[in-house]
């Protein structure tokens, strides 16, 4: 806060663009005869939101891939470096009333739905401190209206649809966000949920978060037809720009309109890119090339694509952004600094919160001798 204290006291509020006007790239359109605006407005209040929001999930990943080298995150771990303007595009247009789901890829979602770095940095490394009390790691984590990271493909479909049905029957305008990614498009009971959904015209967005090459073969490769915004058959759909935060909010804002207005679901996918690689066990280099990675870093960043937005449109400067950089930087340390310190959580947690308000039972422990009782 101090270097962003100091920037202001060189240069005022009233020195900046407030709001511009901005043209973005057309959304490919399936059983709609009209899509998302093109000419959008951005408010510099948004712009700063976004671009820290952003910065907040890249620098998490880029930690969480260094503490998993040193061996202090085990196990499964996936990160979303490069995809940040889907979560927080999506975000930008619907409510944290409303619900959200999806796969393994989950951190950033995390953080977006109320999560603290803090939460998810401890749930990562396993401690008392994590949001799912360090026994769900990288690929589970949960809270309020956001239902978690899933790590069978495809299984949280399903469970999405489901919780639109919940939305549905209690009639109170709120609707579900489905996430999945091209690997899991071909899985069969996606189908089953599409067909569901619009029979009973469930308020659900089904996302197809598109990085072209699910655990590591490319979606050509994969998939007999690549046009995902189609496979919904019967389902109106769009295909987005996922790597301009902009796009993917307006395409969001569109998409959850219609979904509000009773006319059932709609299918989004939105066309991204993640930098490392499937998980940390991929290296990410076997299916494509460092030369391929570089040019999508150098064209398509989308932290950089919405910096260049902000700086070209005066809506704030360079110093006021490198404020920003290091106020997040030093979030990010804290928060690791946490995660390597606090307490494991002890063995009598390990059968807790297994049944929502049951009352507890005896469950035998990792030997004979041992028994736990669980707490809901």
């Amino acid at each position: 806060m101090q270097g962003a204290a100091l920037i202001m006291s060189a240069r005022t509020f009233t020195d900046f663009t407030t709001r511009a006007t901005f043209e973005i790239k057309k959304c490919d359109l399936f059983l709609l005869d009209e899509g998302p605006a093109t000419q959008v407005v951005l408010t510099r209040d948004e712009g700063l939101q976004y671009y820290r929001t952003m910065q907040v999930m890249r620098r998490m990943e880029l930690k969480a891939d260094q503490l998993y080298k040193q061996k202090l995150i085990r196990g499964f771990c996936h990160l979303y470096d490069g995809q940040e303007a889907c979560a927080v595009g999506l975000e930008a247009s619907i409510n944290l009333s409303d619900h959200l789901i999806t796969a393994y890829r989950v951190h950033g979602y995390t953080y977006t739905r109320g999560g603290t770095v803090k939460e998810i940095m401890a749930e990562l490394t396993g401690r008392r401190g994590g949001i799912a009390k360090g026994k769900g790691g990288s690929m589970h984590m949960y809270c309020k209206t956001f239902y978690g990271g899933n790590g069978i493909i495809g299984a949280q479909v399903p469970l999405g649809a489901g919780v639109a049905l919940a939305c549905n029957y209690l009639g109170n305008n709120e609707l579900c966000v489905c996430l999945y990614g091209d690997g899991a498009a071909n899985q069969g009971q996606i189908f089953e949920t599409y067909n569901m959904a619009a029979l009973w015209k469930l308020p659900v967005i089904f996302v197809c978060e598109n990085n072209r090459y699910a655990m590591g073969t490319s979606v050509e490769r994969a998939a007999a037809s690549t046009d995902y915004y189609k496979r919904g058959e019967f389902i109106p759909g769009l295909r987005v720009d996922g790597m301009d935060v902009l796009c993917v909010r307006e395409a969001t804002r569109f998409a959850a309109d219609h979904c509000r207005s009773g006319k059932g679901p709609i299918l989004m996918e939105l066309q991204t890119y993640r930098y490392h690689g499937h998980s940390m066990s991929d290296p990410g280099l076997s299916y494509r090339t460092r030369e391929e990675i570089r040019e999508v870093r150098s064209k398509s960043d989308p932290i950089a694509m919405l910096k260049d937005h902000m700086l070209s449109h005066n809506m704030a400067s360079v110093e006021e952004l490198q404020g920003i950089d290091v106020e997040v930087r030093k979030e990010i340390e804290d928060a690791a600094q946490f995660a390597t310190t606090d307490p494991e959580p002890p063995l009598e947690e390990l059968c807790n919160h297994i049944f929502y308000n049951e009352l507890p039972f005896e469950v035998r422990g990792t030997n004979l001798w041992t028994k736990l009782k669980s707490l809901s």
